[in-house]
């Protein structure tokens, strides 16, 4: 059966390719809005799933975080940012392994196969040298990991007894939705808040000691 590429799927799929990256829903919804404005994240998320079933795209969930999607379907493996939660292509040389990709291994029929490795990437490394050589301002302040509206977004999620959507943050702390979405992404990559649930986050151990910092 053919498979119905719909103008949203289209607009989804050129952006994932356009961006050569491994996205995530959340990401990929605030690309994609400024081409189509009404769209929602449950219609990104959802896009992106039939994109996935259908073998247009991979889908990826990388070290129990928010699952991402890549563009690029062809055999590859991965390494993944445990500090900005940054996925990387990681090219090995099949030749090499010492394990089939392909056949019979303790009773299973292997039909593929996935290796993911983690670590810290260039620009993690560089950001913590950076703090250890630099912790104070001129004036001998500590520097601030976390601005004021980060800390009230962090402190409504500490205060839910479970994880809960944007929307229902921006009513707890009297921000704006919009900025509250931003914000949340931008805790996401410092891995002070994760999302366990779809559409929905929660503040991560990372996040409640940053917040009491």
């Amino acid at each position: 059966m053919p498979i119905r590429m719909t103008n949203q799927r289209e607009i989804i799929l050129k952006e994932l390719q356009k961006s050569r990256q491994h996205m995530t829903a959340d990401e990929l919804y605030w690309v994609v809005r400024g081409k189509m404005p009404r769209i929602s994240l449950a219609t990104v998320y959802r896009n992106l799933e039939f994109l996935s079933e259908a073998g247009i795209i991979a889908k990826l969930e990388v070290g129990g975080r928010q699952k991402c999607f890549d563009s690029d379907v062809l055999g590859h493996d991965h390494v993944f940012c445990v500090q900005c939660h940054r996925v990387d292509n990681v090219i090995l040389n099949s030749e090499k392994e010492d394990y089939p990709s392909h056949g019979v291994m303790d009773g299973y029929i292997i039909t593929g196969r996935r290796l993911e490795f983690v670590g810290l990437c260039p620009k993690c490394q560089k950001k913590n040298r950076a703090k250890e050589g630099d912790k104070t301002m001129g004036c001998g302040c500590a520097k601030k990991d976390l601005g004021d509206e980060q800390k009230k977004i962090l402190q409504a999620m500490a205060e839910c007894d479970g994880p809960c959507t944007a929307k229902d943050i921006a009513i707890a702390t009297g921000l704006d939705a919009k900025m509250v979405s931003s914000k949340i992404t931008d805790l996401k990559k410092k891995g002070y808040v994760d999302s366990p649930v779809r559409c929905k986050c929660g503040i991560t151990a990372e996040g409640r000691a940053a917040m009491n910092d």
